[in-house]
């Protein structure tokens, strides 16, 4: 009897102490609202600073670009340091770091301070978005449960980048832009001795030393991989010195990475789990899916406000209820999961997204209510339902010592294909309306190539041109961006397909047996003492097994 109450017990440390896990993910999710929240909360503050700093051309692309930048570069390196060092520690490093680089942001008085700042956010949430899914899979071992946990999770992610710049627009209209800093100091303020309190420590196994070699050549790659992909999405030359370089050097060094974990003893990233074709074709999926559809966020909302004429926040609202459709997907996507298993559901998130993308080609010039919120309903809950089954069989398949290894490439993956799909549609987008404006009569040809930009840019050039002409050009660029737009849409349909392809190599049924963790949380304050050294860590029983054992005894 006295072994089972010590497995009992060690079984309560490992999955957070019963009903608390649930409190721990209430924690997490907190903490992921407020990376979200800043990824997006500057958008509707740009033209503040630019009014209030005077940032040039490039310092204010950085401004806006650094935050993604930095975070998506870090993602590996803090992912893995937390599996060595702690997974809890990095957390509340990282919750220290946001809230100081907050405050500094929110009184900077230059575009290099500001910039600085942003950086340090981006290191903040690089330590802090890999170690909330790396301890949520510690937490709830059962699949069952965390498949419940992560809908919830990434429920919050999809309400943290909606309201962002919701959030900004009302902070602007009452106070000065730094306000949309100031509301991160508080929260983590909270958040850190919350979190220390109620947060379980965990770690991988600690075999060898930790490679900082191999981190700094991975922050490095994926810094120009990143960068590079941006300026293509910014309408960067491809074969551009400036955006050519950091393809090249992100290219080779990432090639560089790769071989040397491959040759090591203790790899900083054990390459072997992208031969399990669950997780190789759960993040390929992942990125799919975000190069799919990324680019028809920013298409969807000029579209909107340059062609329909609507407001930002009549803009915001009309976005909504993807959003809400997306959370809706998240809280039953465990149900689903179990229902139907990784393969169906992933499989049916692709083509009920490419379906919705499909319907979506009926937009014209004119507004049409009823068609865009049935296509942003079906679009947010195809998309979400896709990326939950993907993290879910992601993570699962990981083996719980590498978890914030897994979860760093999961995001990482995310950010890669988000670039991606700016820079790929953007140019589809790109070559396809450009075209319409090549020949309107009575337009010079070098105002008609600048027209041919952006729309943007073609309501100023027809505004300047005046009269029949000018109403002209007004016209024939929207008719060029709608027509743009349709083939961006079937372009974005094909590359779903694709995914739903590509997930049937997903299991066919969600494995909900035993999952024995290996990793042994660490003591800590308002947790049971550390368990047995006597004893490994791989003799840890799952909670069915414990319910079992206490029975038969």
């Amino acid at each position: 009897m006295s072994g089972t109450t010590t497995a009992a017990a060690r079984c309560r440390r490992e999955t957070g102490a019963g009903a608390n896990r649930w409190v721990v993910l209430v924690v997490l999710c907190v903490s992921l609202l407020l990376v979200a929240l800043d990824a997006t909360v500057l958008h509707v503050a740009v033209p503040a600073v630019t009014e209030d700093l005077r940032p040039g051309a490039m310092e204010l692309l950085w401004i806006v670009d650094v935050y993604p930048l930095v975070c998506a570069s870090l993602l590996i390196l803090f992912g893995t340091l937390g599996d060595r060092i702690g997974r809890r520690r990095v957390l509340l490093l990282g919750y220290a770091l946001f809230g100081v680089a907050s405050g500094i942001a929110a009184l900077a008085d230059n575009a290099q301070v500001l910039i600085g700042a942003r950086a340090l956010l981006g290191v903040g949430g690089a330590m802090i978005m890999p170690a909330t899914l790396s301890i949520l899979r510690q937490v709830f071992p059962d699949r069952r449960e965390r498949a419940l946990a992560i809908g919830i999770w990434s429920a919050v992610a999809a309400v943290g980048a909606a309201i962002g710049p919701l959030l900004g627009g009302f902070l602007l209209e009452h106070f000065w832009w730094g306000s949309v800093f100031l509301v991160n100091i508080p929260l983590m303020i909270v958040s850190l001795p919350i979190g220390r309190l109620l947060l379980p420590e965990s770690r991988g196994a600690a075999d060898g030393p930790w490679d900082v070699v191999g981190a700094l050549m991975a922050a490095a790659g994926l810094f120009g991989l990143v960068l590079g992909v941006k300026r293509l999405g910014g309408g960067e030359a491809p074969f551009s010195p400036f955006t050519l370089a950091p393809l090249l050097v992100g290219g080779l060094m990432m090639a560089g990475f790769v071989r040397r974990q491959r040759r090591r003893k203790h790899p900083l990233v054990d390459l072997r789990m992208f031969s399990r074709p669950a997780f190789s074709t759960s993040v390929g999926c992942i990125v799919l899916a975000m190069l799919a559809l990324v680019g028809l966020e920013l298409i969807a909302a000029q579209y909107l406000q340059l062609v329909l004429g609507l407001s930002p926040l009549e803009t915001g609202l009309r976005l909504l209820p993807l959003t809400v459709a997306a959370m809706a997907a998240g809280l039953a996507g465990a149900k689903l999961l179990r229902r139907f298993g990784p393969r169906t559901m992933v499989c049916f998130g692709f083509c009920l997204t490419a379906a919705s993308v499909v319907t979506l080609t009926a937009m014209g010039t004119r507004d049409n209510t009823g068609l865009l919120l049935a296509g942003f309903v079906l679009l947010g809950f195809g998309l979400e339902t896709t990326l939950f089954g993907a993290y879910e069989s992601m993570l699962s398949e990981a083996p719980p010592a590498q978890s914030g290894g897994a979860a760093a490439i999961g995001e990482t993956s995310y950010q890669l294909g988000a670039g991606i799909g700016i820079a790929l549609l953007g140019s589809v987008m790109n070559a396809a309306y450009a075209p319409g404006l090549s020949s309107v009569p009575g337009v010079p040809s070098a105002d008609s190539k600048a027209a041919g930009h952006s729309l943007g840019e073609a309501y100023e050039v027809a505004a300047r041109l005046g009269g029949p002409v000018g109403g002209a050009l007004r016209q024939a660029a929207r008719n060029s961006f709608v027509h743009g737009l349709h083939v961006t849409l079937l372009v974005s349909a094909a590359l779903l397909l694709l995914g739903a392809v590509m997930a049937l190599r997903l299991p066919r049924v969600m494995d909900c047996g035993a999952d024995t963790t290996a990793v042994a949380p660490e003591s800590g304050p308002g947790r049971d003492s550390a368990p047995d050294p006597a004893s490994g860590p791989a003799d840890i029983p799952a909670p069915r097994e414990v319910a079992e054992t206490r029975v038969s005894a």
